[in-house]
């Protein structure tokens, strides 16, 4: 049962990006949709945006730095690290679990380092790649597009963002150890 999960898993994996880059367009053109001209409109918009949000992305990435360079992840994780060990999630990949609400180039760093330090087919790096996949950088987001719009009351989408990140770090552990472990 474990292998043919694995088996199928490799073939969604290997072919979902090439069907979805050809799929798009083709089911566009199919509809009358002008592909390429709503393409570059698109990224058109997406520059003018990323203009407007640069105070708010100096803004979290100055507040990341400060919150990594005082320690407070150390200590976090070495809080946080014995309810972790219930579930099956290893204390290493615990500062990139924490990190991914807060940056995605953060992240980024961390799950780099895990790989070089434990290899790229460990069950470490894989839950790391996993969890940086299953998860979204969520105050980052938050501060982004919000501010874009100039929303100031987020109500609940911080706690709706964080249980979707909370699932998501619960849900690659299990498939992770389902898999690899």
């Amino acid at each position: 049962m474990g292998e043919l999960f694995k088996n199928i898993m490799q073939i969604i994996s290997d072919w979902a990006i090439p069907i979805m880059l050809v799929g798009i367009p083709v089911y566009g053109f199919a509809k009358g949709v002008k592909v390429y001209e709503t393409f570059i409109e698109g990224a058109k918009e997406g520059f003018e945006i990323a203009v407007k949000i640069i105070p708010y992305l100096v803004a979290i990435l100055a507040a990341i730095g400060m919150f990594r360079a005082s320690g407070a992840m150390e200590i976090f994780v070495r809080l946080v690290s014995p309810i972790t060990d219930l579930i099956g999630m290893p204390a290493e990949v615990l500062p990139a679990a924490f990190m991914r609400p807060l940056s995605g180039s953060g992240t980024l760093g961390i799950v780099t380092e895990l790989i070089k330090t434990h290899g790229p087919d460990s069950f470490i790096g894989y839950l790391a790649s996993t969890i940086y996949g299953s998860t979204e950088t969520t105050f980052y987001v938050l501060a982004v597009y919000f501010g874009a719009v100039n929303i100031k009351k987020t109500r609940h989408a911080v706690a709706s963002g964080l249980i979707a990140d909370a699932a998501g770090i619960f849900a690659a552990v299990f498939i992770c150890r389902l898999l690899f472990g």
